[in-house]
């Protein structure tokens, strides 16, 4: 009987439901994840910048030792690692409720009516509970915890990308503020010479008492400045220091701290997508949808009827009201088909939630490869602007450099050519190019860190 309510019930999700078997394909229900869906089938450019192992793009030897502390011991990625653990651990789990269930349960009992003697019974049973998974209950189960596994791995993989940039990008920072310092204390001590010209000047009678204090007031402006540098450069020790898990220490930089060129990507046509398809993110946000996909199936399934052999047996002296002394072995068999006929909607109302939050994650999959589009193109963008902006900033410095000394040159030597404000606005606008120099060789950095990160490097 129950073999035949099986055959109907397998017919019928033959004919309805058949659904509940597929296993998830990338959606190519429009044109965007259908061209990721076509790049992930496409052969993997493993010279693309953001396929690079981190070693072969940060080659500074100091920065590199910095990366492999932090992946060491940073505790984000630890975590991440545990969540890659834990969701391997659910896999092992749905794989196993495949197989039968085992219990013993072994019990006696004594029982004296009267002045009848003590009349004892004893059970040594064992049970076995066999789910067949006939309609995809388990199966579905099992795969989405297989996306499961996969998400996680790839959320690790965007940690992992997370700390490496990072490191890097503070590593540069420090190196950009610390060259800002040594350019400060360098024109400070300029500075404080150009005071003492300028008190020279003044007792010959060249110049006036004030042109004394103006240029002493520069000379202060520039120390205050040095202290500003140097707790910036402590608080970015303390980020470094965070980021490789060790207590806050001083961390140093090479004195020529700057990245290779990359191979630039050509958008001129858009952000090709094979570069997108490589990032963790992106990964984990479909593998986000293949979980509500099969949470979907799952639904559909509850709809069907559970399957369930379970098997006795054991040793006992209780057969029925008798009491058998010895005892002897029992096997009993039974099988069990329920289907599900009314639950208050429940199983409707998962339905309907379960297709919603599928729509949801699909949404978050195309907003994802939306948003690595964006990065790419913003730190790509970045980039080639900085270089341009360089070269304009070297020359600008090379410029106001002649200038500082051509007026300076006036001011001593040739009586009514120029006068003080000339030179310390000449001196002022010289260290601001400087500065400005240094920062944009900084936003260049920086942005082919943002650029190995957001093609999904780190590997």
């Amino acid at each position: 009987m129950i073999a035949k309510a099986a055959s109907a019930a397998i017919l019928a999700v033959s004919l309805t439901g058949c659904h509940i078997y597929k296993s998830y394909e990338t959606p190519q229900d429009t044109p965007l994840t259908k061209e990721y869906a076509e790049a992930l089938e496409a052969p993997v450019d493993s010279t693309a910048l953001g396929n690079l192992g981190w070693q072969d793009v940060f080659t500074d030897p100091i920065l590199a030792d910095y990366i492999s502390q932090a992946l060491a011991n940073n505790t984000d990625l630890r975590n991440a690692q545990l969540n890659v653990e834990a969701a391997r651990a659910q896999l092992l789990g749905a794989r196993l409720s495949f197989l039968p269930s085992l219990a013993l349960a072994p019990n006696g009992a004594g029982a004296k009516y009267a002045s009848n003697a003590f009349s004892w019974t004893y059970q040594l049973p064992a049970q076995a509970s066999w789910e067949i998974d006939i309609f995809g209950k388990l199966l579905n189960s099992k795969r989405r915890a297989q996306a499961a596994v996969l998400q996680s791995e790839a959320y690790a993989q965007a940690v992992r990308s997370q700390i490496i940039a990072g490191v890097a990008q503070t590593y540069y920072t420090l190196a950009a503020v610390k060259a800002q310092l040594a350019l400060s204390r360098n024109t400070s001590e300029l500075w404080k010479s150009t005071v003492q010209t300028m008190r020279d000047l003044k007792e010959g009678g060249g110049v006036t008492e004030a042109a004394v204090m103006q240029s002493e007031a520069n000379y202060y402006s520039i120390l205050g400045s040095i202290t500003d540098l140097e707790v910036s450069v402590d608080k970015i020790n303390n980020t470094m220091s965070l980021l490789l898990g060790v207590l806050p220490q001083e961390w140093q930089v090479s004195a020529e701290a700057a990245l290779a060129t990359p191979t630039l990507v050509d958008t001129a046509g858009g952000v090709p997508m094979s570069l997108l398809a490589q990032r963790p993110d992106v990964h984990a946000a479909e593998q986000n949808l293949a979980m509500a996909y099969y949470a979907t199936a799952s639904a559909h399934a509850a709809f069907y009827p559970s399957l369930t052999i379970t098997a006795n047996g054991g040793f006992t002296n209780l057969l029925g009201s008798f009491v058998k002394n010895p005892g002897d072995w029992f096997v009993q068999l039974a099988g069990s088909l329920v289907a599900p006929l009314f639950s208050r909607g429940r199983n409707i109302a998962t339905l309907k939630a379960s297709k919603a939050q599928q729509q949801v994650a699909l949404n978050n999959f195309e907003y994802s490869l939306m948003s690595a589009s964006a990065e790419v193109s913003d730190a790509l963008t970045v980039y080639s602007k900085s270089v341009e902006k360089e070269g304009l900033l070297r020359r600008q410095v090379d410029d106001l450099a002649k200038a500082v000394e051509m007026t300076r040159e006036l001011l001593l030597y040739s009586t009514g050519q120029t006068n003080y404000l000339e030179v310390l606005t000449a001196q002022q606008t010289l260290l601001s190019a400087q500065i400005s120099l240094i920062a944009c060789r900084q936003s260049r950095d920086l942005s082919v860190i943002n650029l190995y990160q957001s093609l999904g490097g780190g590997r």
